[in-house]
């Protein structure tokens, strides 16, 4: 089957992929600036690290990281849907986009990168996720992180979409996105340390 052609406005482009992915792709516009730019002011990432996205959809916050400074070459983004991998390539090519699997993490980043990830991004949509799924996508992220690496997701739920306790993970509201539609949280991860949750920034 050959990818949909990707020449067409990024909204309407982004609407279509969540037609035929709703479960895949959380929203039925891409995230704005506004949230793009609050999920980058948490990113942790030193010269010997790189950053993963993951479900960048149509690349708002890859856009952000780019402007933020990230290099090329140490930002990558997995995207499931082919689609939407072709759109990326062609908006960022020089930007690692990897189709595949989040699940599969530790296969897909290059090996001299497992180990190095400052910063697990996700944009998938995990609240519907069955605690399974959940579990496979939050071990893979920690599996290729440093020390002191965290996961940021970012939601339209004011409740933590992960499931902090059965996982073993410790959840922090680290702002919202007032400017969003919907408006969005974004929250941080860690392996549980205890402590109480930060208030929250807006943007």
């Amino acid at each position: 089957m050959t990818a949909e052609r990707p020449e067409q406005p990024e909204g309407l482009f982004f609407f279509r992929r969540w037609l035929a992915n709703p479960m895949k792709v959380g929203a039925v516009i891409p995230s704005s600036p506004a949230l793009a730019r609050l999920v980058v002011r948490q990113v942790r990432s030193t010269p010997e690290q790189c950053v993963v996205e993951l479900g960048p959809g149509t690349g708002p916050v890859t856009k952000a990281l780019l402007a933020a400074g990230i290099p090329t070459e140490r930002l990558f983004v997995v995207e499931i849907d082919a689609d939407l991998c072709a759109f990326l390539r062609r908006e960022f090519p020089n930007v690692n986009v990897i189709h595949g699997d989040a699940t599969k993490l530790k296969t897909l980043l290059p090996p001299q990168w497992v180990g190095k990830v400052g910063t697990v991004i996700s944009g998938i949509p995990m609240l519907p996720l069955p605690i399974d799924v959940q579990k496979g996508l939050t071990q893979a992220a920690f599996d290729v992180m440093a020390p002191g690496g965290e996961i940021l997701q970012y939601t339209y739920s004011l409740a933590s979409p992960i499931k902090e306790k059965p996982l073993g993970l410790t959840g922090r509201r680290k702002g919202i996105a007032m400017m969003n539609f919907p408006p969005a949280w974004v929250w941080s991860y860690v392996p549980s340390f205890g402590g109480e949750p930060e208030e929250p920034a807006h943007a």
